[in-house]
């Protein structure tokens, strides 16, 4: 099933932006020394890196020039020329972001959509995204296809946001944020239609334990159908009851 969004048709098939992209090494899963640590991973269709900016914290104000796919991300893409810097870059689309949009960043900018402003500036009850977890460091926060954080509460010391899984966070709202939600939210609607679409994608096949022989896998072997207990490839039990030991107090509700 494909995804009917507004923003298919007004795609640009070519990046506007080439200073901005550079080509990265496929790794096919494997670490510094040649040994695989990732399995199902190799080949898949060549593609480049954007350089996206995730420190929207200095003043500026900029058209958005066009908006286009990134083959690293499942969210749209816009390039922003700045009028003050005189400089592209590229930001993640927000949801009914258009060509021709103004928008801006700084500490004095209005809560507006595509805006980028400290989470003391922006109402209760908004929706943000590309949010920074730490002041004064890039956006790590709500930035996949149709994700978004909700601004719950704020005072003089903390604010507290909550994101799509329900989580509840507790920032400083000095941190910066972006007005709106993440656009292409109906990606997850979307189907591989064939064996070759996966490895476009950098994915090869999955082998089932089951089918293997004794050598290859701990379920291998045995007449017909066989499970037995469930182990790694390596023999290590994989039913074990999972402890949270985080410690990571932006957390406060789980």
């Amino acid at each position: 099933m494909k995804t009917s969004t507004t923003k298919t048709t007004l795609l640009s098939k070519k990046p506007l932006l080439k200073k901005n992209i550079k080509g990265l090494k496929n790794s096919a899963g494997r670490n510094n020394t040649g040994k695989i640590t990732i399995k199902h991973k190799g080949n898949g269709h060549k593609k480049k890196y954007r350089k996206i900016n995730f420190y929207r914290t200095k003043i500026s104000k900029g058209i958005t020039c066009s908006i286009e796919h990134d083959p690293y991300r499942k969210s749209y893409i816009a390039a922003i020329y700045d009028f003050f810097n005189h400089t592209f870059f590229y930001i993640l689309t927000p949801k009914n972001l258009n060509v021709g949009d103004i928008v801006e960043s700084g500490s004095t900018t209005e809560p507006k959509l595509g805006h980028s402003l400290p989470i003391n500036k922006i109402p209760v009850g908004s929706y943000i995204h590309n949010i920074s977890s730490k002041t004064l460091k890039p956006a790590q926060i709500s930035r996949a296809a149709g994700t978004f954080s909700q601004l719950k509460e704020k005072t003089l010391n903390y604010a507290i946001i909550k994101l799509s899984s329900g989580e509840y966070l507790l920032l400083s709202p000095k941190c910066y944020a972006t007005v709106g939600s993440i656009s292409n939210e109906l990606i997850f609607l979307s189907e591989l239609k064939k064996a070759g679409q996966s490895r476009w994608i950098n994915k090869r096949p999955t082998v089932r334990g089951v089918a293997m022989n004794p050598i290859d896998h701990p379920h291998g072997g045995g007449e017909g159908k066989k499970s037995g207990i469930n182990k790694t490839p390596w023999g290590v039990p994989n039913r074990k009851k999972s402890k949270n030991k985080s410690k990571n107090k932006i957390f406060i509700k789980k």
